[in-house]
């Protein structure tokens, strides 16, 4: 009777398992065992043309696992332009990490057709740029499978704006299961990438009645941004997050932020805010509490939303459902 019983219990935590998505470490180690060493290979090749391959890659699998979870649901293509990827804060998501991703699931295609999602491909690459800019490596945890839904109408409100204060921050991750200690990690992403003028003009120009430019910037530096976005400059152009080092992913976002070159607010307002500084403080000082931080972090981001078991689906084209 007692064997029975554990027989059930059993069965009962692997259907209530399934159900929570659970991902695991080796999930293709008998259908794509080379998965991985197949992706890093094709994230090598791309990053060997374009450096944008990194913080492209990295900020895409954050944008895609924010809105309807960790499933690829970023990469859909809509003849109508009204897919996630098209909603007013994806359009400016670089192209090289679109491509980062449809290059990697070809060349896993070719080794393992019909076996591996876009969403996993994501999830590996992300690391892989970490590590290829010189941060630490961990292993992803994989079984992800890819969405049915791609709408830019669910994007709003879903992602952080470059203008949130402490508290907003921390709402929005923590609607994704994440802390505020995640939310400090995960802004360390800004250690590499690029933002727009427009995303951060207010802090130059237009801060308040009393003071054009924001107190809080270190005031060099917000003569060099003034230099690099005058006023009606090109929309396009685009600043280094991380002025110091900004193709190396370290800690030294953190000690920028210490020193007043946070470049968007809701960078410099993780020090300002005596809540968050402590850990700001940690972080610049310990190159290895913010390494184990970020790695925590982006384990806990990876399972947000997560579709397994017999959910979505295994596309395969990033870029169109199957059916």
């Amino acid at each position: 009777m007692g064997l029975w019983r554990g027989i059930v219990l059993l069965l009962a935590f692997m259907i209530i398992g399934r159900g929570e998505g659970k991902l695991v470490k080796n999930f293709y180690s008998s259908s794509c065992p080379n998965v991985e060493s197949i992706v890093q290979q094709a994230v090598s090749t791309k990053l060997s043309q374009t450096f944008t391959t990194i913080p492209a890659t990295l900020r895409l699998f954050f944008h895609d696992c924010f809105v309807e979870g960790c499933d690829a649901s970023i990469m859909i293509a809509s003849p109508n332009n009204d897919a996630e990827k098209d909603a007013p804060d994806n359009l400016s998501l670089a192209g090289d990490g679109f491509d980062t991703v449809i290059k990697a699931k070809q060349a896993v295609e070719q080794a393992c057709p019909g076996k591996v999602s876009c969403a996993d491909i994501l999830a590996i690459a992300a690391r892989d740029v970490v590590v290829l800019a010189g941060g630490p490596s961990f292993n992803v945890e994989l079984g992800r499978r890819d969405g049915l839904i791609s709408q830019a109408s669910l994007v709003a409100g879903n992602l952080p704006e470059p203008t949130f204060n402490l508290n907003q921050l921390n709402t929005i991750f923590a609607k994704n299961n994440l802390s505020q200690n995640d939310m400090i990690a995960l802004s360390g992403a800004h250690t590499l990438g690029f933002s727009h003028c427009s995303r951060f003009s207010n802090r130059l120009y237009s801060f308040s009645s009393s003071s054009p430019v924001d107190p809080s910037l270190n005031s060099t530096y917000a003569l060099q941004l003034e230099g690099e976005c005058p006023q009606n400059v090109d929309p396009n152009i685009a600043v280094t997050l991380d002025p110091v080092t900004p193709q190396t992913f370290d800690n030294v976002y953190y000690q920028n932020l210490v020193a007043g070159k946070g470049l968007l607010t809701s960078d410099q307002v993780l020090y300002t805010d005596p809540t968050s500084q402590p850990t700001i403080v940690d972080f610049a000082n310990n190159p290895g509490d913010f390494n184990r931080a970020f790695i925590r972090a982006m384990r806990k981001l990876g399972r947000v939303g997560v579709k397994t078991g017999n959910d979505g689906e295994i596309r395969t084209d990033c870029t169109s459902f199957n059916s």
